[in-house]
């Protein structure tokens, strides 16, 4: 057989039941045409003119149908009249009785008899015309109309069933209906082309060694069960959004040579009851029949949520019936080994009890933000694809954005590659890269906002006045550069490279709320009055200080006391684990902390007011600068931090909001 032949026959008319209910429409409304009174073609006419034939005798009956409507048969010897040629009926298909020669309609019956009997009396005719009555029903088009409600009605039906299915199942409507209740895990085995591989995993070593586990268990389950050991049930990836966790179950997908299901934790959710416990059900059956294999459920906290700590909410038991059954399948009678669940959610701390004790979850992965040698592995695998600048410095890239997820940094070199597309570069540079981590951190540039000379001036000295209080403490984070120019909301921002500290200690906090006050503390010397520029700073600090005195028993006068309950058990908040006295001290002592480290800025500030004014007239002629131009007024800073690996960040500790 040829190409061309082939083609053809690909190109045939498939099979559609659309075509059989089209049919069906067809042969009804065919049945109440050919069935009703359209069928003859019959001349009409007018009563007035009726009665002239009836008064010139040419009349031989008349049929009176339903009480409004005659057909007027004509005598023979009027039918050969010239006024009545063209009278003569025409039928589609031949037919055993004469048809009517006029045919129209009048009002009242009554009336309509009596015209008819005074024309006879007056005119004497003989014979007398007939007159017959007859009823006649189109008993196809009283059955039609009669099921149109019923039709309506079920294509009403059959749309809210495909829309609440989410056009899942085969067979048509009916096929979607009852298939409501069917798993929606997508399924990939090795048949499906899945390219992605433990090898597009940057980063992440720890996590990708267990999950490289789980699938060697199902590939050589002999080499561990013959020491006695079991594959276990379940792993659970935890960690912040954005760090990978998806990433890891594709390449388990593409890895692993046994079947593999996926699916969301929200494809169980349905509004009819019972259906996530009937899909939980197919998932595991169709995973036992194709055993042994592998289930994937996404964003698992959709189902797995707490049970009984949303009785006040008015939610329904629907979730926790899916939960209770998925409880049942992990590990419960009847179920089989061989399939293992992986799960993933950056939410573990509402997911209920049951569901995280070993025997359903035996593990959880703890997918963490990326360090800086990870870093620069994800880097290199999201530089693959573009056109960079042969000097680009990786390590660089990785120093200058930590607390950066793999998403974040894929959203970087994204950005990086837009911005150099925009200034018309054949490659992207490092500058490029720069702008893009202060388009993504500190938002969009604002070069059209309009702001006054004295605004201007403020912000000026509110951000110098963060670069000289944090140029002169021993434990705040070193300064990258100064910038005056409006990003997003902020009218300004002073960017850091703070060290990641494991622990932190209370003069670090102390030194870190005295930069941020630095900018308050600096109009308040220069002007002598203060501004509402420093929202965010304000916000920053008294978090910083609430959190040494509640959370991390840093006050002598609170004690070695901390208010904070990780389990998350004061969930709604309704009682506070202090009395209002203990209240009253928290809230003398986190106004003390921060007043005492206001004061201490403005005593640094006094002390240097005028190399705070040189480095704002700076900052007001070129808008942007760097670490090079504070040396230039202060000198080499007198506080080196030494650390094995010094990670680095473009952060914005402190904005000028509007």
């Amino acid at each position: 057989m040829t190409k061309d032949n082939k083609n053809n026959k690909n190109k045939k008319p498939k099979f559609n039941m659309y075509w059989i209910y089209g049919g069906v429409i067809v042969i009804f409304l065919a049945m109440q045409v050919l069935g009703g009174s359209g069928f003859d073609e019959t001349n009409p006419t007018t009563p007035s003119q009726f009665m002239t034939f009836l008064q010139d005798g040419d009349i031989d009956k008349v049929e009176i149908v339903n009480r409004r409507e005659a057909k007027v048969y004509l005598t023979a010897e009027a039918e050969a009249k010239d006024v009545h040629k063209k009278s003569k009926p025409s039928s589609l298909l031949p037919s055993s009785t004469k048809a009517p020669n006029y045919r129209f309609e009048f009002g009242d019956l009554q009336n309509f008899e009596d015209d008819i009997a005074t024309v006879i009396k007056a005119e004497n005719l003989d014979p007398r015309p007939k007159v017959e009555y007859k009823t006649e029903q189109n008993l196809w088009g009283d059955f039609l109309i009669g099921l149109l409600p019923f039709v309506l009605l079920i294509g009403v039906w059959i749309f809210i069933m495909r829309r609440m299915s989410g056009g899942s199942g085969g067979g048509g409507a009916g096929g979607q209906l009852f298939n409501i209740g069917k798993s929606r895990a997508k399924l990939f085995d090795e048949n499906t082309d899945v390219k992605t591989s433990f090898k597009d995993v940057a980063g992440l070593e720890g996590a990708k060694e267990e999950v490289q586990e789980i699938v060697d268990f199902l590939k050589n389950p002999d080499k561990y069960t013959n020491l006695g050991g079991k594959i276990p049930k379940g792993a659970l990836l935890v960690g912040p959004p954005g760090t990978g966790k998806t990433l890891l179950a594709k390449a388990v997908a593409g890895e692993a040579q046994v079947p593999f299901f996926s699916l969301s934790g929200s494809d169980f959710v349905e509004m009819f009851v019972g259906v996530g416990a009937s899909r939980v059900r197919d998932l595991f059956k169709q995973a036992k029949e194709k055993s042994p294999a592998i289930i994937f459920i996404d964003e698992i906290d959709a189902i797995g949520r707490s049970r009984g700590k949303n009785n006040m909410s008015g939610s329904n038991d629907e979730r926790e019936n899916t939960l209770n059954q998925l409880l049942t399948e992990m590990d419960g009678f009847g179920t089989n080994s061989n399939v293992i669940v992986l799960a993933a959610t950056n939410r573990a701390d509402v997911l209920d009890k049951a569901l995280m004790r070993a025997g359903r979850f035996d593990r959880q992965i703890f997918v963490d933000l990326p360090d800086v040698r990870e870093r620069k592995e994800i880097f290199e695998v999201h530089l693959r694809p573009l056109k960079k600048a042969d000097d680009l410095d990786i390590d660089f890239l990785s120093k200058q954005t930590p607390g950066f997820s793999g998403a974040d940094i894929a959203n970087v070199c994204n950005e990086a590659a837009l911005i150099a597309a925009r200034n018309g570069k054949k490659a992207v540079d490092k500058q490029d890269f720069l702008d893009a981590v202060d388009r993504i951190v500190g938002g969009l540039e604002k070069k059209n906002k309009i702001i006054t000379p004295g605004e201007k001036k403020a912000v000026a000295f509110h951000e110098a006045g963060h670069a000289t209080v944090s140029w002169m403490l021993e434990h705040a984070a070193p300064l990258v550069k100064v910038t005056i120019v409006p990003r997003g909301r902020s009218l300004g921002a002073a960017w850091y490279l703070p060290e990641e500290r494991l622990i932190v200690r209370p003069e670090q906090m102390l030194d870190e709320m005295c930069a941020a006050l630095g900018g308050r503390a600096a109009e308040k010397v220069i002007f002598n009055q203060i501004s509402t520029g420093a929202l965010s700073d304000l916000e920053k600090v008294t978090k910083q200080a609430r959190a040494m005195v509640t959370i991390y028993g840093l006050s002598e006068k609170v004690g070695n006391l901390t208010y904070f309950d990780s389990s998350g058990g004061n969930e709604y908040g309704f009682t506070k684990p202090y009395s209002e006295k203990t209240a009253e001290l928290i809230d003398n002592e986190i106004s003390r902390i921060i007043e005492e480290q206001y004061q201490r800025a403005i005593n640094l500030l006094e002390e240097n007011k005028d190399k705070l004014t040189q480095l704002a007239e700076v900052l007001l002629e070129k808008e942007v600068i760097f670490k090079d131009n504070l040396e230039k007024i202060f000198g080499k800073r007198p506080y080196v931090i030494e650390l094995p690996i010094t990670e680095e960040i473009q952060k914005p500790i402190s904005d000028e909001e509007e």
